[in-house]
C-alpha cells in the first residue's frame, strides 16, 4: 500500500507531499473530508506500534479539552483520533510495509530515502 493521510488545507502537509515526489500509484486521503475509519486506524496502529504514536499533542483541542492534564490510555488515544481528525499526527505516510508519522525533518528525510530506494 502507498497512501498518505493528510490535510489538504495544511501547508506543511502539502509542502512535504511535493518534496517527496511520490509515484503516481500513491493514494491520498484528506482526513477532514474522508474520516479515518476504525479499520484504517487499527492497521496504522499495527504498523506504528501504538495509537499514542499516531496521536498529535500539538492539536489545539488537546489543550482546550484539558487532555494534557490527563493520563490517557491507548483506548483514549484511539477514541480521540476517531472522534476528531485534528488528533491524528500528520502526515502519515504508508509506503509498502513502512510507516512514517509526522512532519519532523528527520521523519520526512527517512520517508524520502525509503520511497526513492523502493520504487
Amino acid at each position: 500500500m502507498k497512501k498518505i493521510f493528510y490535510l489538504k488545507t495544511c501547508n506543511t502537509c502539502v509542502r512535504i507531499i511535493k518534496a517527496l515526489d511520490l509515484p503516481n500509484t500513491t493514494a491520498f486521503q484528506d482526513i477532514k473530508e474522508e474520516s479515518i475509519t476504525v479499520k484504517q486506524l487499527e492497521t496504522l496502529k499495527q504498523q506504528a506500534g501504538s495509537f499514542e504514536a499516531l496521536f498529535s499533542r500539538r492539536a489545539k483541542l488537546y489543550k482546550d479539552m484539558g487532555l494534557k492534564d490527563q493520563n490517557l490510555s491507548e483506548a483514549d488515544y484511539k477514541h480521540y483520533i476517531l472522534e476528531h481528525y485534528t488528533f491524528l499526527k500528520r502526515p502519515v505516510i504508508v509506503f509498502n510495509d513502512r510507516i512514517f508519522i509526522g512532519n519532523s525533518s528527520k521523519t520526512v528525510d527517512a520517508a524520502k530515502t525509503f520511497i526513492h530506494s523502493h520504487e
